[in-house]
């Protein structure tokens, strides 16, 4: 299966190139780019500058605030200038972010990213083509695109479109309209995979004639991995803390209605609202983790990985540590999940 490699959110612009060679370097297929502290198009530049076989994804591009225009003038640049591997993941953020960060008006999430995406592929058309530009939806409506605006045609214009996706309606527009799927750590465990996101994807792929098994889906969840057992723990409780923070938001429950937690989730929630933070440890037990984590050292995680995802994925998240001191054994791990294509 393919491999990708993440970033700090924090990671400052001019550490990119370093830590795109970096990931370069240890084999692994692709680098996982946040959108969140720093623009996320601007440190895919850096990453794809920087390297010559790695792909660079935005994972994910907060939308709704940016117009579909100027995405795709930034993807194309992007494309162009790599060679063909840039990929361009989308997200829409939660309405506390759009409205009150960002200043952006809010209105359901799923029509509106299906009028997103479809609007990038009208536009990559009139690039790539000629194409007249003629867009017209509720959200967004292209209508002008003169010659002297218009970037012409590059070698490499099929950009992988990818979602963001938790809930099962935006699962389902995957299915419609995207190229792929990259999950959240709250929804990777191969029993959510294959009970609801597997089933929701080919739902909607058949509303629209696709075929919902030539989609990428990558496993975008947490791994505990370390080079011992002393590391495993301390890992396990890092995870266990982000766990507890994660699934105190609503929109991350579907995996916890699916166990039978739903009423961690729904406790908390209320502990968040209390601001009763340090009440909320020990929610997240140890009998979740073993089902919603991978775990295993630098030996032992391929395999791990391989057995959960087998059948189910395409395309995986496996962290870097920060400390170079195991890479050699992170790229024998990296070596051994590729072979598993």
């Amino acid at each position: 299966m393919r491999v990708y490699a993440s970033m700090d959110q924090r990671m400052p612009l001019s550490a990119v190139e370093d830590h795109a060679r970096r990931v370069e370097r240890l084999g692994y297929d692709g680098l996982c780019v946040p959108d969140a502290v720093h623009d996320g198009l601007l440190a895919c530049h850096a990453a794809l500058r920087a390297t010559t076989r790695l792909r660079a994804r935005t994972s994910v591009l907060v939308s709704f605030p940016r117009s579909p225009m100027l995405v795709a003038i930034s993807a194309w640049d992007l494309q162009s200038s790599s060679g063909g591997r840039f990929e361009l993941g989308l997200g829409t953020q939660v309405r506390g972010n759009i409205v009150g960060r960002y200043s952006t008006p809010w209105s359901a999430p799923v029509p509106r990213m299906r009028e997103y995406v479809q609007a990038l592929r009208a536009i990559f058309d009139a690039f790539q083509r000629g194409t007249p530009l003629d867009f017209r939806g509720e959200h967004y409506r292209f209508t002008r695109l003169q010659p002297f605006f218009n970037p012409g045609p590059i070698e490499h214009p099929e950009i992988p479109v990818l979602l963001g996706a938790v809930g099962p309606r935006m699962t389902e527009l995957v299915g419609e309209v995207a190229d792929g799927m990259m999950t959240h750590p709250t929804n990777s465990a191969p029993r959510t995979l294959r009970e609801l996101t597997r089933p929701s994807l080919a739902r909607g792929a058949a509303r629209t004639g696709r075929d919902a098994g030539a989609l990428d889906l990558m496993a975008g969840g947490l791994v505990i991995t370390g080079p011992d057992r002393a590391a495993l723990a301390a890992e396990r409780e890092h995870v266990r803390e982000l766990l507890t923070f994660l699934y105190s938001t609503p929109a991350y429950w579907p995996t916890l209605e699916l166990f039978g937690w739903r009423e961690t989730g729904e406790r908390l929630h209320a502990l968040t609202r209390e601001g009763r933070w340090t009440d909320m440890k020990g929610a997240i037990t140890d009998a979740m983790l073993d089902a919603l984590v991978p775990q295993g050292s630098y030996a032992e995680i391929a395999d791990v990985l391989g057995d959960w995802y087998a059948g189910l994925a395409t395309s995986l998240t496996f962290p870097l540590p920060e400390d170079p001191t195991h890479d050699a054994q992170i790229a024998r791990v990296i070596a051994r999940l590729r072979d598993r294509r």
